[in-house]
């Protein structure tokens, strides 16, 4: 494992800087070699110059191009996933399996894409041909599809170092649809996005790319994102972490004199929903399902449920103690950061000071503990003091969830109606259950991307049906999702071309279709 902690802009590495920052193992505080380099600002302006440039080869590179280049950097990953699992390992303290997952799911990702933009469908080409003889005035020849909207900025997320990271869904949708990327590493895992984007740099010479398709820069604090983000050429952004985080680009976004779109993950209580014939049947099952949910990775997945919703009784009552008999149990483990240990301290002790609050619950951690240890923590509110209080619906991130007991199904729906947007919403229940809650599902469909039925929301299936998304502030705009092939089309826009000659048009609405691909011609759905 060579790793030299100085940016990678285009084909060449950035020069040592006095402003470093270091990767610490959260299990023991030591820090980890080597220091990065925080990228100057001359070298923020050089690798968004090289993005620039690229983008006017790369835009216009073939499907067959751009899937070469996401397999090469499939391969690539794959043949570092041993130093991968090192070092993710050392950085994060999450498990090696953990880390060997996420490096299959991102070289899975990056072929999904490969296929789609191969088979080159996904530009959504319309052709309505031209009619002289209409009457009263002649139609015009009338062509659009997809076109990418040029170099792309994005932010790693903390909690996923390789999957929502270097060579994530973020950079391989933008790269996908036509996009230089140029990636912000998270200060977290800095060797571990060294490795990916050493990666993604060798596939682009490999495939003979112009340099400046791919950058990664170092950066110990905000100034570098905040360079990158106010850079008149960067045209939209890709992020996965905090509200806090997330609103202070979308912000800096909309403050350039030419605004640019932001595609923000931010935060999600994902919440459950316990309908009586569920509880009735599956008590334990679910009581057992929900404890693996809420304590997997720590808690630290966006899609952690947060709140779960259930009614008050005998049933609901033998439901909360087998949870936080098991929640009570759980073993300490570490957290990814100081920054998140904090964050989750903080949370937990602020809920245990809240006297409408009841804490069934706590399993025994060292909270000072500089080795980020965190145990679960299961807290139990009235629905009436969970309407009153909106602090009860903010995100704890960690190993905690809170259980709110309704008196009838009217407060139910009045807790679903009262939530901001999620990620995710799951219900439990029969299937005579979801036809008399058929409201609540309605209620549901507004406020959240996913909706799950007798599951639990953690793991997000790559495929092309996947949401992962959600109304604001789950994510900084509902209509698109992060994963899935679906995810391409935040990175693009619809351009229009009427009355070109086909031989100045792009491949996908020239004339007899060269592509073979599926077409939308004059209103009718075609291949060849």
């Amino acid at each position: 494992m060579n790793l030299i902690g100085r940016s990678i802009i285009g084909y060449q590495r950035g020069a040592e800087q006095q402003e470093t920052l270091q990767g610490v193992d959260p299990s023991t505080g030591l820090k980890l070699g080597p220091a990065y380099s925080s990228a100057s600002d001359e070298e923020v302006g050089r690798a968004v110059e090289l993005a620039r440039r690229a983008y006017g080869s790369y835009s216009r590179a073939s499907g067959r191009q751009k899937a070469d280049f996401l397999r090469a950097i499939a391969a690539n990953l794959e043949g570092r996933a041993d130093d991968l699992a090192e070092r993710g390992c050392q950085e994060t303290g999450l498990p090696d399996g953990r880390i060997q997952m996420e490096t299959g799911r991102t070289c899975g990702q990056l072929r999904l894409f490969a296929e789609l933009v191969e088979e080159g469908s996904w530009v959504d080409a319309r052709i309505d041909r031209a009619d002289p003889d209409r009457t009263p005035l002649p139609k015009p020849d009338v062509r659009s599809m997809m076109r990418p909207l040029g170099p792309v900025a994005v932010f790693c997320a903390s909690n996923f170092p390789i999957a929502f990271s270097v060579a994530g869904g973020d950079t391989a949708s933008a790269l996908a649809a036509g996009n230089p990327v140029v990636v912000n590493a998270h200060f977290a895992h800095p060797g571990t996005a060294e490795l990916a984007g050493t990666a993604i740099r060798q596939a682009a010479e490999e495939c003979g790319l112009a340099e400046g398709v791919f950058s990664l820069l170092f950066g110990s604090g905000l100034r570098v994102g905040r360079k990158l983000v106010s850079h008149p050429h960067i045209r939209a952004v890709g992020f996965t972490g905090s509200r806090k985080g997330g609103r202070a680009l979308m912000d800096l976004a909309a403050s350039r004199p030419e605004p640019i779109p932001v595609f923000a993950e931010m935060s999600s209580i994902n919440p459950i929903f316990l309908l009586p014939g569920a509880l009735s049947r599956r008590t334990d099952q679910i009581a057992q399902g929900l404890y693996g949910s809420v304590t997997l990775g720590v808690g630290q997945f966006c899609t952690k449920p947060g709140l779960v919703v259930l009614n008050k009784g005998p049933l609901g009552d033998e439901f909360a103690r087998q949870l936080a008999g098991q929640m009570g149990a759980a073993p300490a483990a570490t957290m990814l950061h100081q920054g998140i240990h904090q964050a989750y301290r903080r949370g937990v002790q602020g809920r245990s000071r809240n006297q409408s609050l009841e804490l069934l619950a706590q399993s025994a951690s060292d909270l000072e503990d500089p080795a980020c240890q965190a145990g679960a923590a299961l807290f139990r509110a009235e629905a009436a003091a969970f309407l009153k209080d909106s602090s009860l619906a903010d995100e704890v991130f960690g190993p905690s969830t809170l259980l709110v007991q309704t008196g009838d199904r009217n407060e139910m729906l009045k807790i679903a109606s009262a939530m901001e947007g999620q990620l995710t919403a799951t219900l439990h229940g029969t299937e005579e259950d979801l036809k008399e809650c058929s409201d609540l599902v309605q209620i549901l469909e507004r406020k959240v991307g996913r909706l799950i039925f007798n599951g639990f929301p953690t793991g997000v299936e790559v495929c092309p049906a996947m949401v992962h998304s959600g109304p604001y502030p789950a994510t900084s705009d509902g209509r698109s999702t992060s994963v899935g092939s679906r995810a391409i089309a935040r990175f693009c826009r619809p351009v229009c071309y009427q009355d070109f000659p086909s031989s100045s048009l792009p491949p996908e609405l020239q004339d007899g279709n060269p592509l073979g691909i599926r077409r939308l011609v004059d209103g009718q759905l075609a291949r060849g």
